[in-house]
């Protein structure tokens, strides 16, 4: 193919992350396709990176998701510092043909003020658009640099001017949706499960609450903030109030979690996850905002195990309901819903996730997306040319 392509995916974790990391799994699970492809990877991202890659830049030696919520003016220097590392490489190299970017807000601000001397970007948005109202509801990025969303119903709710630069939507994908159809059933147990960071959005709290109301086990897992398990949060010192992810856990979710109907197993990665979403007899999404993408919810397809939700967000673009999940209106809806759930069929669920969200399907729509919008990009322009008869050398006095 001949394509060059600078991944940008941040300075908050490797990729792949070590365990929770949603866009750093992103990566790890497009990067791989994308070089079967023939498209030539340079991946931006910390120094402890291990996926391979034909070129890795790096500015921090590791991940500084510890860092990640704490107040802005301790922090905000660090996804600056990253982007100015990828600034410099594409100043002194000539052979990346586009940058498909990952840094929330300060990758496309970054991007954008480049100027029209630069090579065109896509800048994919794994959020909630209702974040940074002032730089989505006057971006101008021109012809050069344009944003992808990752379901229909999220760039549905951006402001004009992003929409404006959006050249489409890609689903997330999953390596466990890859023959996921010849996978053998699994012997349920009688938990469901929320799997994912635990804060506000994902309405854990409200989770805890159906399982005591309803009469159901539930398992929570999932990191609080930068810590992992249990007993890293339980030794953590007063400071960790100062996340906003430690104050919901300790507010609102933790006071419900005893130990039996409702447990919290900390971070749960690799195959223990599998297992414990597979045994699951679902998977609960009481959500409280507009999910933008949906990663644990085809992760829960593909291990066949049927997703009960309140269908906000990206939920209906992914589930059909009745055969692949239950999607509620409202909390109340959604505690009905947990008595039906063994109607649905898990077959069904990993049939699915082989079907639409394996990696190779989001590779190849986001290659379709490079061709695009390096076909709508400018040709790039030098901003200081050099007339050849004029002698570079310094001026002496």
């Amino acid at each position: 193919m001949g394509l060059t392509v600078l991944m940008n995916a941040g300075p908050w974790l490797p990729v792949p992350p070590p365990g929770y990391g949603g866009i750093e799994n992103v990566v790890a699970t497009l990067v791989p396709e994308l070089r079967r492809l023939g498209v030539r990877v340079v991946l931006a991202s910390t120094a402890d990176a291990t996926l391979p890659v034909d070129e890795l830049l790096s500015v921090f030696p590791d991940g500084q998701f510890g860092a990640l919520q704490r107040p802005y003016n301790q922090v905000c220097g660090i996804s600056h510092a990253h982007l100015n590392g990828v600034v410099r490489a594409l100043r002194e190299r000539d052979d990346i043909d586009l940058v498909h970017d990952h840094v929330e807000a300060v990758g496309l601000a970054v991007l954008t003020a480049m100027g029209p001397g630069s090579g065109p970007a896509l800048h994919t948005l794994h959020w909630d658009l209702g974040k940074h109202p002032d730089l989505y509801g006057y971006l101008d990025g021109g012809d050069r640099v344009r944003v992808n969303g990752v379901s229909a119903a999220q760039l549905a709710r951006a402001p004009q001017a992003l929409r404006d630069h959006a050249v489409g939507h890609v689903h997330l994908a999953t390596p466990l949706a890859v023959a996921a159809d010849r996978r053998p059933p699994v012997e349920k147990s009688d938990h469901l499960v929320i799997l994912g960071r635990i804060t506000p959005g994902k309405g854990q709290h409200v989770g805890a609450r159906l399982a005591h109301q309803a009469g159901f086990d539930l398992v929570l897992a999932g990191p609080v903030g930068p810590y992992l398990r249990p007993e890293e949060l339980a030794a953590a010192g007063p400071e960790a109030d100062q996340n906003p992810d430690v104050r919901y856990w300790r507010e609102q979710v933790a006071p419900l979690v005893d130990g039996d109907r409702v447990r919290w197993v900390g971070m749960v990665a690799g195959g223990a996850r599998d297992e414990l979403v597979a045994a699951a007899r679902a998977s609960l999404f009481p959500l409280c905002w507009e999910e933008p993408g949906g990663t644990a919810v085809i992760e829960s397809l593909a291990l066949g195990t049927p997703v009960l939700a309140i269908g906000r967000g990206c939920l209906p673009e992914l589930i059909e309901h009745g055969r692949t999940g239950l999607l509620a209106e409202d909390e109340e809806g959604l505690a009905d819903l947990v008595r039906e759930v063994g109607r649905l069929d898990e077959r069904d669920c990993r049939r699915e996730a082989s079907r639409r969200f394996t990696p190779a399907t989001m590779a190849q729509r986001y290659v379709e997306l490079y061709d695009r919008v390096r076909r709508s990009a400018t040709r790039p322009v030098d901003p200081y040319p050099v007339d050849p008869s004029v002698d570079p050398s310094p001026v002496r006095a």
